[in-house]
């Protein structure tokens, strides 16, 4: 895997379709129910609902955009289950010095979410985990000095 590319798991490819069906239909459909009714009220110089409805449709149409943007640039993993860290891999790190260990999910940067352990692949820490395999020790310069890592498992 070439760790330039943007990469989505096919599980965020799904979750990016559906909410990309919901957006084009029943939102922008809301939205422009809501122009229609806001329109009907008359002067739009000081229609604070009409500017609001626009604004919402401006929102929309930018996520709308940014969701195809993706789509079409970010290719799907299907990785993780090997022997090398590569999207997809579950990776248990523990940090040299300690007995403590850590359980991360390699994901491309648009999944990233620390609070589920979920790291990038352009992270920092994702960067040096990245095609390495169990038993590999890692290491990364952090803002407090240099971190080490061992890796415990990968699957």
């Amino acid at each position: 895997m070439n760790q330039a590319v943007d990469y989505i798991t096919e599980e965020k490819r799904n979750t990016f379709l559906e909410e990309l069906q919901d957006l084009k239909g029943p939102k922008r459909k809301e939205i422009l129910k809501s122009l229609e009714y806001a329109k009907s009220l008359g002067d739009l110089s000081e229609n604070a609902e009409y500017h609001q409805a626009r604004e919402e449709q401006g929102k929309l149409e930018a996520r709308i955009a940014k969701i195809e943007q993706i789509l079409q640039t970010s290719q799907t993993a299907k990785g993780g289950g090997g022997d090398i860290i590569e999207i997809g891999s579950k990776v248990v790190v523990r940090k040299n010095g300690t007995k403590e260990e850590k359980k991360y999910v390699i994901v491309g940067s648009e999944e990233a979410d620390m609070a589920e352990g979920k790291i990038s692949n352009r992270s920092p820490l994702g960067v040096a985990l990245f095609g390495k395999k169990k038993g590999d020790s890692v290491s990364l310069k952090t803002p407090n000095g240099t971190a080490n890592y061992k890796i415990i498992n990968v699957s």
